[in-house]
């Protein structure tokens, strides 16, 4: 049997990558997202926790001992070699997850005809080589701003600009306009797919 063609979702801050992965699983594609493996990571992986706290010190940890995502947030934004040093130790595991994850639907008995993968650092770490298709979503720097609360210039002067992105890129979305404009662009991607 064929196994499931891996599609990458890749974009900037609050392009819609989320919104695109949603519209993925509407229609039929397995999806996973590397935030939100983090974020599991973060609060279930005892090693993660540990290396977190060796670290940065116990001051990332909240009252109930968890650890607390805006405290590293905040230390590794403004520190370019803790976030890479964060990035390493994230990024290996994330991967493992998400390529797991594909390879336990491909074995299944009933395997998707499409995975979906949400990375929001794609190009820049050269996870591309790992898909068979990368979808990369945009849009204006006015439309992203006013959808997050985060300085997304800030915390993307270390990205890959968004024209290097879309070259390399099979299907690319400018996001600037309704979700059903969005589920309209994944349909036929899908459709595009799967013929």
């Amino acid at each position: 049997m064929a196994r499931p063609i891996a599609v990458a979702i890749t974009g900037g801050i609050g392009a819609g990558k989320s919104e695109a992965l949603a519209a993925f699983a509407r229609h039929g594609a397995a999806v996973i997202s590397s935030d939100e493996i983090v974020h599991r990571l973060l609060s279930e992986h005892d090693d993660v926790r540990a290396q977190l706290v060796e670290r940065f010190g116990k001051a990332i940890l909240d009252d109930e001992g968890a650890v607390d995502r805006g405290a590293i947030a905040e230390i590794v934004f403004a520190d370019s070699e803790a976030l890479a040093w964060l990035e390493a130790l994230l990024h290996p595991l994330v991967v493992q997850e998400y390529m797991g994850w594909r390879e336990r639907l491909a074995e299944g008995e009933d395997p998707p005809a499409v995975t979906a993968t949400e990375v929001p650092l794609l190009f820049e770490v050269g996870g591309q080589e790992r898909f068979d298709v990368v979808v990369v979503v945009t849009a204006p720097p006015e439309v992203r701003n006013a959808r997050t609360d985060v300085d997304a210039e800030e915390r993307e002067r270390r990205l890959l600009p968004d024209t290097v992105k879309v070259a390399q890129a099979d299907f690319t979305y400018v996001n600037d306009g309704s979700l059903e404009e969005l589920d309209d662009f994944v349909e036929g991607v899908v459709r595009e797919l799967t013929r």
